[in-house]
């Protein structure tokens, strides 16, 4: 029988809580706001503590025959197709390293490609998982990467069969999604499983004009952020499985490793009515995102020195197979300024703040919370810009390498580099060493150099110049990059 997706089992469960005046002798120590300071309450207001309970021993009872969050669980699951889902209070980080952990142990070879996420490096160099890189489609006119070919993972798996499955990031913050349907045939052929980063992706299932959903697609498991393109609070993730090529027990088991103890119900609660939500309103939402998204992208066009990147220069041989519009990508470039400049512009006069900033581009992610009102917002935002774009200069350039300079060597394994014997050092020394530490510029979050890798001029001057002219890596230990931090001559320096 169907299930009734008019049902919200965590929200129904903190109702039934609140109404039974249950008293609490747990955490948390706030006691249902009674403990809180005052001028916390003031700004937060009471409900976030009133739902603030715990999941087991509270939201329900100590041996959890309720079920709430497993039935939350299978609506969800049945909402997105998948045959199995699990709810995540630690972010799509905690859960795209569980899905690696299910399906690659310490030692064993996966393959991802290099556009991934740094939580994907940090899964690496927690877990020992050895990658073999999958090359990005590399758009050399935008300066690009969009998401590896089908292609790229079948030489990939001919030159490492013993590969144990792969994962691919789709679609990327820009909106480039990769042709998962290929991919995934490319896989099962070898019956390994694919992994779907598609922490982008949480609102593809619920239209049919969005790029294919990873689960439609044949993924094995996908992972996706619900607080990214969805309503869900930040740190609220869901991922999701089908088929026999990753153990269900194992895929929780991994998960129970990485994750809290303690999980926020606030979180399961946002998840949970997200799903109703896009189940009873979801297509007439993102119909309405899609159009407000479209005339926007229009409206943009209009405007003098300004380019809205779309599908017709995203997809193509050797670009993206799919397109998400509601990410709206603007050139800058005919301005005469820098992405970063523009976007520190529009904060400090329009109180806006861009999503994706880069040496040439800003982005206003659109979503199915968008209306007119902040439509219009931002288009009056960037006229002004447009207008007084020649007083803000172009700021120092940046020194974008070429494809083939953009991937050094891996001179051993991420984490053996990050736990080896490191020291820091002029960044004008650091050609020829091997990194330490990651470099990754944020947003988007794709680390330009790993642990491990070999450094090269062409990448030290690229974030070097980034940095100089407005880009953020936060990461490093030295985020100004005049030193780096690098494995000590003879550590972390075998293949």
């Amino acid at each position: 029988m169907r299930a009734d997706h008019r049902e919200a089992p965590v929200l129904d469960a903190l109702a039934a809580y609140k109404g039974k005046g249950e008293l609490a002798f747990t955490p948390p120590g706030h006691k249902q706001a009674r403990g809180a300071d005052p001028a916390v309450r003031a700004v937060l207001g009471d409900a976030v503590f009133f739902g603030d309970l715990l999941a087991i021993g509270g939201l329900d009872d100590r041996r959890q025959t309720s079920g709430a969050l497993r039935r939350a669980e299978a609506l969800m699951a049945e909402a997105v197709h998948a045959e199995h889902t699990f709810f995540s209070t630690c972010g799509s980080s905690l859960s795209v390293k569980a899905a690696m952990l299910s399906v690659a142990a310490p030692g064993r070879k996966l393959l991802m490609g290099r556009d991934a996420h740094k939580s994907v490096v940090a899964g690496l160099i927690l877990c020992g998982v050895d990658p073999v890189w999958v090359e990005p489609q590399w758009d050399t006119e935008r300066h690009l990467a969009h998401p590896p070919s089908a292609e790229a993972y079948e030489r990939a798996f001919d030159q490492h069969p013993d590969a144990c499955g792969a994962l691919v990031t789709s679609p990327t913050p820009y909106g480039s999604a990769a042709d998962l349907c290929a991919i995934a045939e490319v896989c099962h052929r070898r019956s390994r499983p694919l992994v779907v980063d598609e922490a982008w992706g949480a609102h593809l299932p619920f239209h049919p004009d969005l790029p294919s959903w990873a689960m439609d697609a044949g993924a094995d498991v996908c992972v996706t952020s619900i607080h990214k393109m969805g309503s869900g609070l930040e740190q609220g993730s869901v991922f999701h499985l089908q088929g026999d090529l990753v153990d269900h027990d194992t895929l929780a088991s991994r998960a129970d490793l990485l994750g809290t103890t303690s999980p926020s119900v606030l979180l399961y609660a946002g998840i949970d009515g997200w799903r109703r939500q896009m189940v009873m309103e979801g297509h007439t939402l993102l119909s309405g995102a899609l159009d407000l998204a479209a005339e926007v992208r229009q409206r943009i066009e209009e405007i003098d020195g300004m380019h809205v990147n779309g599908s017709e220069g995203f997809c193509g041989p050797g670009k993206a197979a799919e397109f998400d519009p509601l990410p709206v990508i603007i050139d800058v470039s005919d301005l005469g300024t820098s992405g970063y400049r523009a976007a520190d512009w529009l904060r400090a006069h329009h109180h806006l703040d861009m999503h994706i900033v880069d040496h040439r581009r800003i982005s206003a992610q659109f979503t199915h919370a968008d209306d007119r009102k902040t439509a219009d917002r931002l288009l009056d935002a960037l006229r002004d810009l447009s207008g007084r774009a020649p007083g803000l200069g172009p700021g120092p350039e940046v020194m974008v390498p070429g494809p083939d300079e953009l991937r050094p060597d891996q001179a051993c394994a991420p984490r053996d580099a990050y736990f080896a014997a490191t020291e820091d050092i002029p960044a004008e020394r650091a050609a020829g060493r091997v990194a330490a530490e990651m470099m990754t510029p944020y947003p988007p979050g794709i680390p330009a150099v790993l642990p491990g890798e070999r450094l090269t001029e062409p990448l030290l001057r690229y974030l070097r110049t980034g940095v100089a002219a407005g880009m953020n890596v936060p990461d490093a230990a030295d985020p100004t990059l005049r030193t780096v931090r690098v494995c000590k001559e003879g550590e972390g320096t075998e293949a």
